[in-house]
């Protein structure tokens, strides 16, 4: 891969993800479901989640708020440092990003979950 492929595919990487982020924060779930492919899954420490339709229904009833504080990108996986506002508790996060065509494949989001335990 050239120097100038490996930066689109990585500035593309990046625009897909935050799309996808801003999609949850504006609640525009139609918009953050066309960031995912139709099989992504999802891992996060409360949860799995398998299928693009399913984590859709699941973000539609929860409602959470991101506030992303950095951005690393390499090629198709792009990492996120962000505050995530569940309600009453907001709790730092990072949610480790991989795409495949442009879309979000799989992802994983890690936390300290005894503030909402």
């Amino acid at each position: 891969m050239s120097t100038s492929d490996k930066l689109l595919t990585e500035h593309n990487a990046k625009v897909v993800v935050l799309d996808f982020i801003n999609a949850l924060n504006a609640e525009n779930f139609e918009m953050a479901r066309a960031q995912l492919h139709d099989d992504m899954t999802f891992k996060g420490v409360m949860g799995e989640r398998n299928g693009a339709d399913i984590y859709i229904e699941d973000m539609k009833k929860m409602k959470f708020k991101y506030d992303v504080k950095k951005v690393f990108v390499d090629q198709e996986e792009v990492c996120l440092w962000y505050d995530i506002s569940m309600g009453e508790k907001t709790i730092f996060s990072s949610g480790w990003y991989k795409l495949e065509d442009e879309k979000i494949k799989s992802f994983q989001v890690i936390f300290d979950p005894r503030p909402i335990l």
